[in-house]
């Protein structure tokens, strides 16, 4: 009997633990990301994140037979955006700000799926989507302000570069995942997140090569070291297959329910790692941003178990 199959016949409590378990791997994902920066230049980390990852993503797709060559290209297009954008604007972005900021931004990414999603299929927006939104975007501002001052004043402080690139992030991930919608239901979604993840890597190389050419010669420490196996092998590997094969077996609704935990992890382990100072705009901010994406990705009664799948992380 494989592990699969153990924890599936010892009932939900177990994939309710493991999700919560997740939610510790994830939330933690990006105030280690910028532990890693101390060792690593932001390409050359997010290329080891998924260079580490992509013998298990080989090995997934062995024995598998590959979409047909149209169905390739889309997949590595999608890993273009959802990895050498989305993933490297946020290494990007961490560099420029507090961890603690960027927890809080990159958890917009359910909100912006279900803003593309809504778009994409001509839906009109509800009501409690768009006020989700509103306060979820009220509490990004707050959090990246830290004071209704610096708002009314206008951004021009350093953190701005930053905060942009986190919601670029955000925003491309998003799509990542509306867009892979329709070829994860024909390949099945392990595939098409192993090709992507292989693109993405190979994509990153040379970039990688690159900024290695251009940048202080790296001394990785033993700290660095085990962030990008952290980040490869927990966050990016074992995370989706927990991720994925607790969705089989829960519903939509309790997964995504302990997944607003990880950007309470994120500030936590900032606030330790760093010393991030957690004031009370920041707090009401992130009060905010949770309330929001509550509202905006709340499935309608009639169709619960088909809500829109929160986000993993890649």
């Amino acid at each position: 009997m494989n592990a699969a199959q153990h924890a599936e016949g010892r009932g939900p409590a177990v994939w309710i633990g493991a999700l919560l378990g997740l939610a510790v791997i994830w939330g933690a994902s990006v105030p280690l990301t910028k532990l890693g920066l101390r060792d690593f230049p932001p390409l050359t980390l997010t290329a080891l994140r998924y260079l580490v990852a992509a013998p298990f993503f080989a090995a997934v797709l062995l024995g598998r037979a590959l979409p047909p060559a149209r169905a390739l290209a889309a997949a590595g297009a999608l890993g273009l955006l959802g990895i050498g954008v989305g993933q490297v604007s946020q290494t990007l972005g961490i560099r420029e700000i507090s961890a603690s900021v960027a927890t809080v931004i990159s958890a917009t990414i359910p909100i912006f799926m279900v803003v593309f999603a809504v778009a994409r299929l001509r839906r009109p927006v509800r009501r409690r989507q768009g006020l989700g939104l509103i306060a979820a975007f009220a509490g990004v501002a707050l959090v990246a302000a830290e004071d209704p001052h610096i708002l009314l004043a206008g951004f021009s402080g350093p953190g701005v570069r930053g905060d942009a690139l986190m919601l670029l992030s955000a925003v491309a991930v998003a799509l990542y995942y509306v867009l892979s919608v329709e070829l994860m239901a024909e390949y099945s979604v392990i595939t098409v997140t192993a090709l992507t993840s292989l693109a993405g890597a190979c994509a990153l190389v040379p970039a990688a090569l690159w900024e290695l050419h251009h940048s202080p010669p790296v001394q990785p420490t033993l700290r660095g070291i085990l962030v990008a196996l952290y980040l490869g092998v927990l966050v990016t590997v074992v995370g989706l297959w927990i991720w994925f094969h607790a969705l089989n077996r829960l519903p939509v609704s309790v997964a995504a329910a302990l997944q607003y935990l990880q950007p309470l992890v994120g500030v936590a382990a900032s606030a330790l790692l760093f010393g991030d100072r957690l004031g009370p705009w920041f707090l009401l901010g992130t009060g905010l941003v949770l309330g929001g994406i509550a509202g905006s990705t709340a499935p309608d009664r009639p169709s619960r178990r088909k809500a829109l799948m929160p986000q993993a992380r890649m």
